[in-house]
């Protein structure tokens, strides 16, 4: 469960300390006070998108601290694989806000979003107003209903995965050798002409044409070579003058001048050095001088095969990269075109193959939420029945569709709340207050089959009051025997009912700041009052009274 919340230079939070208790936690406040903004830092401490304009003003960074007390045998593993610490009882997920970007950390380690999700699908389940509308949309239902039965289902799922991944990428491989026999004669003959035009070139590498022009350059100023470097080589030391003659009379006087002045010793080894180096430089240009031939021949070879690669290049985009390129590709196009019947044939028997056994996952996984289908809707009806929708009708309707992705199913929540009405599309049909309902029906079943430790509801009430208020206020208050549950309200029923109870207010000084607090026995009983009356009188105090008790 969630246990500590620290929030600084958050949109109007400067810096706030949350302590959650297990079971209902409850946050009420007036109306724009800031109360989302709560469960919005949560929310972005699992992963949801965060931007730079979540900087309090004047400030450079934000900071959302999260502090979940850990009770999963799930996080070892999880532990080992991103090399966390491991903190035993609680884990501590920080979110850090900047111009730049954000960032996360678990337990002081840098973490990435995959991991950040996996840590969601552990602790939280959150339900705002943007995931009710979601939830409206028949393109969800699939989804909500396989999750109820994942237990059974999630292992056909996968495997039907497995099966239509290699349905496509045998309908890929048959069509792109339909494609290929589809070209024409004249067009193999051409593929075969660029083969043996390139390969006849036998191209060393993609930069043989870059190393036969520096050789080609050599060779054509062989005789200025030959010169420069053999002059340089006698000046060193070949001449009377030479460079190494007048440096070893240095070398002389220096020694002298060391015997006299041993400071100078270091000198003298690095005067020896330079004269070895020199001594070298002679060497080298001396060989090289005496080995370099003007080749008449071997230039015109060279100059045949840079004639040979130009004409390519120019052919084929350019540059020998392209050329060779061109070489892979054609040898690839015309070893597909040269792909016999047998294996088109192979190919269609192996797709009847696998697309049988698609359809018999398919079979079974229609078979399954079609079960579960009933069950799920029986269930929720029954939870419809107990928050004040006696008429309600719900049914998941599973219909047959292409196969797809995940098998060959439509799946729609269908809803009357009239009894002489046919069930309809939720969509069409529900009010927002009657929409809440049925969500909350589904969080609470779904709750007390998952294993996540916290729910948490952004203004779950809206739409409802009355007996509607009582019965959900009694469902919530049930789950939380279970689960901890956070939960933004206005409705005073629901408000009594607080295991802790935190009151969000907004003050307006030269800044706008917001304030958050929890609420003593005394002030618990002002607030639901205030909920219930709208202002504080000694008849809504009394009737904030009863409610608590």
């Amino acid at each position: 469960m969630l246990s500590r919340l620290f929030i600084k230079n958050f949109i109007l939070i400067d810096e706030l300390l949350l302590e959650f208790d297990k079971g209902l936690n409850i946050i009420t406040g007036e109306t724009g006070a800031g109360k989302s903004i709560i469960i919005n830092a949560i929310d972005i401490v699992f992963g949801a998108k965060a931007s730079k304009e979540l900087i309090k003003t004047g400030e450079t960074k934000a900071v959302i601290e999260l502090t979940v007390a850990n009770t999963s045998e799930k996080l070892s593993s999880f532990y080992e694989a991103y090399g966390i610490d491991n903190l035993g009882d609680e884990i501590i997920i920080t979110k850090e806000i900047t111009q730049s970007g954000t960032r996360t950390k678990v337990n002081g380690s840098m973490v990435s979003q995959e991991a950040v999700r996996f840590l969601r699908e552990i602790f939280i389940d959150i339900h705002s107003q943007h995931e009710m509308y979601t939830f409206m949309k028949p393109k969800c239902h699939i989804t909500l209903l396989d999750n109820y039965a994942k237990s059974t289902l999630q292992p056909y799922l996968e495997e039907y995965k497995l099966v239509w991944q290699n349905y496509q990428n045998l309908k890929s491989k048959l069509e792109n050798i339909k494609n290929s026999n589809q070209l024409t004669e004249a067009q193999i003959d051409f593929l075969k002409f660029q083969i043996n035009e390139i390969e006849s070139a036998e191209i060393k590498s993609d930069n043989e044409d870059e190393v036969l022009a520096q050789e080609i350059n050599i060779l054509e100023n062989a005789e200025r070579l030959k010169e420069l470097s053999g002059s340089i080589s006698w000046a060193i030391s070949n001449d009377d003058e030479s460079i190494l003659e007048g440096l070893s009379k240095v070398k002389k006087n220096l020694s002298a001048i060391t015997a006299l002045e041993p400071s100078l010793a270091d000198t003298e080894v690095e005067l020896i050095n330079v004269m070895d180096s020199v001594k070298n430089i002679a060497s080298v240009l001396r060989d090289y001088s005496q080995n370099l031939d003007n080749d008449t021949e071997k230039l015109n070879n060279l100059q045949e095969r840079q004639f040979l690669l130009d004409k390519l290049k120019r052919k084929y985009g350019g540059s020998l990269s392209s050329v060779l390129d061109t070489l892979f590709a054609s040898q690839k196009e015309l070893a597909s075109v040269e792909t016999n019947e047998a294996d088109e044939e192979q190919l269609k028997i192996d797709l009847e193959q696998v697309l049988s056994k698609l359809h018999k996952l398919a079979e079974k996984i229609t078979e399954l939420r079609k079960t579960y289908a009933e069950v799920l809707s029986c269930m929720i009806s029954e939870k419809l029945t107990s928050l004040e929708l006696p008429k309600v009708k719900f049914l998941i309707d599973v219909r047959p569709s292409e196969l797809n992705t995940i098998g060959a199913d439509d799946v729609e929540f269908l809803i009357s709340t009239n009894i002489s009405e046919l069930p309809k599309p939720l969509i069409k049909v529900a009010s927002g207050g009657e929409i809440s309902r049925v969500m909350l029906a589904l969080k609470v079943i779904f709750a007390q089959s998952d294993n996540i430790d916290t729910v948490i509801f952004d203004e779950i009430d809206t739409g409802i009051s009355g007996k509607a208020a009582q019965s959900v206020a009694d469902e919530v208050k049930e789950l939380a025997k279970y689960r901890q549950i956070i939960m933004i309200t206005h409705q005073a029923i629901i408000a009594s009912r607080s295991d802790r109870h935190f009151y969000v207010s907004k003050l307006q000084d030269d800044l706008t700041k917001i304030s958050v607090k929890i609420l003593s026995a005394e002030d618990k009983i002002k607030a639901v009052a205030e909920l219930a009356g709208g202002v504080l009188s000694d008849v809504s105090i009394e009737f904030a009274k009863t409610l608590i008790k």
